[in-house]
């Protein structure tokens, strides 16, 4: 995936809000990959935790919302136990979520999945997954 050099207003931007709505100081990540490392999820991942938070650090908002990493990140808390930085990779990815969602793109229609299929879900988890999922 190509690096994207765009306005460095808009990847200051960027930057500023997943720090503000994580609470984490992103640029404090030193690529260890620990995180990524330690990623129940990673092998579903296209990027995985550690190369989403470097894309983060450089404001290149587009390539880690478009990518699924944020969406497969199942929260589980692994990569904070084990970071040497402390950073809370969840949250991270949490704001990442949430700034993607603030475009009002819905990433699962509800609606259109099969009657069948609800039945035998969770609940919680059809919950859960609605609040991660849409807008």
């Amino acid at each position: 995936m190509p690096i994207v050099i765009t306005d460095k207003s808009v990847i200051e931007e960027f930057v500023r809000q997943v720090e503000e709505i994580s609470g984490e100081n992103i640029s404090k990540c030193m690529q260890c990959g620990t995180c990524t490392g330690t990623c129940p999820m990673s092998a579903e991942m296209s990027l995985g935790p550690r190369r989403t938070m470097l894309l983060s650090k450089w404001g290149q908002e587009e390539q880690v919302s478009a990518d699924n990493t944020v969406w497969i990140c199942a929260s589980c808390q692994s990569c904070l136990v084990r970071c040497p930085r402390g950073i809370d990779v969840p949250r991270v990815m949490e704001a990442i979520r949430q700034i993607t969602l603030r475009t009002n793109t819905d990433h699962i229609a509800p609606f259109e999945i099969d009657d069948e299929l609800i039945k035998d879900l969770p609940t919680i988890a059809m919950v859960s997954c609605f609040r991660k999922h849409t807008a």
